[in-house]
């Protein structure tokens, strides 16, 4: 078997099939008819995959499931799926509780409960919400129920969205503390072209982000229903190996063996360490509200000594936030070097700046003596 490379590569599968907690996501397309209704044998088909391979519960599988606004267009009478943000969240209305329905009912014929959850990034990047996702998903599976995961489409905005659920089927086998990512989609693996035109070929094994720089991604899906493409398939890959999680890329038809270890598909190999960290959901699915511009000395110390950001480092603010907000650090240049939750609002910073904690404490009481962004929420950003 050759990698991305070219280069002979162990067969590291091996360990694929007897990974203990998976994280399977699987697309709109495939789940949906052409209309855009739910496909009741693809649902129970990827159902009867997942069930088996839970071997009796030896196994725990959560499932990301996109489809909620796809499911929703026929019952709305809508023919396509809508650009606007508020028939978006309208079709997921509908459509989340026809695709839950639909999970259950099958997971039901295996004896298999099922628990919904919905997140937004907000639910994940605040230490707070982080723990308590954590502690529901690892209940559930705890008490044997199959979570199936969507994004909080009826009421999340552009501003807090993750984009796709390819990323955040990574952050979430992050969350959950995966030994497997699997992505399912339309297409049965990474190809070194176009699929659809002759010459090409399936990439067996990704070790590193180089074995694929050559390679044009496409940023579309065929049956047009989902948000994402091999792009965001790609880039979930790349998040979930940083963080020291293998990951599959196939099709569902291919689920079983995807599964099972075999040679289906593109492997990516992990690239990083495990970490039980909340601040890749920082990095990853927090969407600035403002910025923070440091000078050359608090950007030494943020980057290089990992210390706290405090009012005496800070140059200027731009943006309106509130205190809990995700915001940019930036250097001199207008370089983002880190990304952090601040703790004070955007109306509250201007008068703060340049000055010592202990000096305002003086004049302003004891709230004032405590850092902008707290190392514990902050996120370097590596260019």
């Amino acid at each position: 078997m050759a990698g991305a490379s070219g280069r002979p590569v162990q067969n590291t599968r091996q360990g694929v099939g007897e990974a203990r907690r998976v994280v399977v996501k699987v697309g709109s397309s495939s789940l949906t008819t052409a209309a855009g209704g739910l496909d009741a044998d693809r649902v129970d088909a990827l159902v009867d995959v997942l069930a088996a391979a839970r071997g009796g519960g030896a196994r725990e599988i959560v499932l990301v499931s996109s489809g909620a606004i796809a499911a929703g267009l026929a019952p709305l009478g809508l023919k396509k799926r809508p650009k606007d943000l508020a028939r978006q969240q309208a079709a997921a209305s509908v459509g989340q509780g026809l695709l839950v329905a639909r999970y259950t009912a099958s997971f039901a014929r295996y004896g298999v409960r099922v628990g919904q959850v919905l997140l937004t990034s907000t639910d994940t990047s605040r230490r707070a919400h982080y723990r308590n996702a954590y502690r529901t998903l690892d209940q559930l599976l705890a008490m044997g129920a199959l979570p199936v995961v969507n994004e909080n489409d009826t009421v999340a905005t552009d501003e807090i969205r993750f984009g796709d659920n390819d990323r955040l089927a990574a952050l979430v086998a992050h969350l959950v503390r995966a030994d497997l990512l699997v992505l399912l989609s339309d297409v049965d693996g990474l190809y070194d072209g176009d699929p659809a035109k002759p010459h090409t070929s399936r990439i067996a094994e990704v070790t590193g982000p180089g074995d694929i720089a050559h390679v044009q991604i496409g940023s579309a899906g065929k049956a047009g229903v989902g948000t994402g493409g091999m792009v965001t398939k790609v880039e979930a890959a790349r998040i979930a190996a940083a963080a020291g999680i293998p990951v599959v890329l196939t099709s569902a038809t291919h689920a079983a063996d995807a599964l099972a270890g075999r040679d289906t598909g593109t492997y990516f190999h992990r690239t990083g360490r495990r970490s039980a960290d909340r601040l890749l959901w920082l990095a990853h699915a927090s969407t600035p509200q403002g910025a923070l511009t440091l000078d050359d000395g608090a950007v030494r110390a943020v980057v290089e000594r990992r210390t706290s950001l405090l009012p005496a480092g800070i140059a200027a603010v731009e943006g309106e936030f509130g205190a809990g907000d995700p915001v940019e650090l930036r250097d001199s240049t207008g370089r983002a070097v880190a990304r952090g939750l601040v703790n004070f609002d955007a109306k509250e910073l201007p008068q703060l700046l340049g000055r010592s904690t202990r000096d305002l404490a003086k004049e302003l009481g004891p709230a004032y003596e405590r850092e902008v962004v707290h190392r514990d929420d902050l996120v370097l950003l590596h260019s």
